[in-house]
């Protein structure tokens, strides 16, 4: 079996912007560095058969190179007690476009559509049990968070692995964003 999911890497230097924060937040389970990324689609557990077929279906999605930059930061649920810290994304529709395509591709795999809409942004902890108050004065401290923009000619299929030290991933799949010829 594998736990799968699509997503878009981060150059280093992105990375490196985000997980300069960590300090601001004692008691939040940050991601590691290396494992930051956009999803652009949480599949889940699938066997082996289902696995061959994603990876064989998203080699026709179709899109462009792109630009895309971070900004503002929250978290989920909003207005609740705060379990995922994220950093938000500049409003991009080639991003929006190319998360449909592969949400269709999935589709098309006999996966069922996502329930929830898509909301770009990069998780960069999971919380428990830390006051909102502090939660809080964290996002006000770095509510002007602003990235340069980033090119995007690709995007990737991964699987993870939950451990006690978090999830480890491995990219299974690179998809180039060129236009492919029909």
């Amino acid at each position: 079996m594998y736990r799968l999911f699509v997503a878009i890497d981060l150059p280093d230097e992105i990375k490196k912007a985000v997980a300069d924060m960590r300090s601001d937040l004692p008691g939040a389970h940050w991601v590691a560095a290396e494992q930051i990324h956009l999803t652009l689609r949480f599949i889940g557990e699938v066997d082996d058969q289902l696995f061959a077929q994603i990876k064989d279906v998203l080699a026709n999605v179709t899109g462009r190179p792109l630009r895309l930059a971070l900004t503002g930061i929250g978290h989920f649920p909003p207005g609740k007690h705060a379990r995922v810290l994220w950093v938000g994304m500049e409003t991009n529709e080639e991003l929006l476009e190319l998360q449909r395509h592969v949400e269709l591709a999935l589709i098309n795999t006999g996966i069922a559509p996502e329930e929830r809409r898509f909301s770009p942004h990069i998780t960069i902890a999971r919380m428990k049990d830390i006051q909102e108050t502090r939660v809080v004065a964290f996002e006000e401290k770095h509510r002007e968070f602003i990235t340069p923009s980033f090119p995007v000619d690709a995007f990737h299929l991964y699987s993870s692995t939950l451990s006690r030290e978090g999830a480890i991933h491995k990219r299974e799949a690179t998809y180039s964003l060129a236009v492919k010829a029909k």
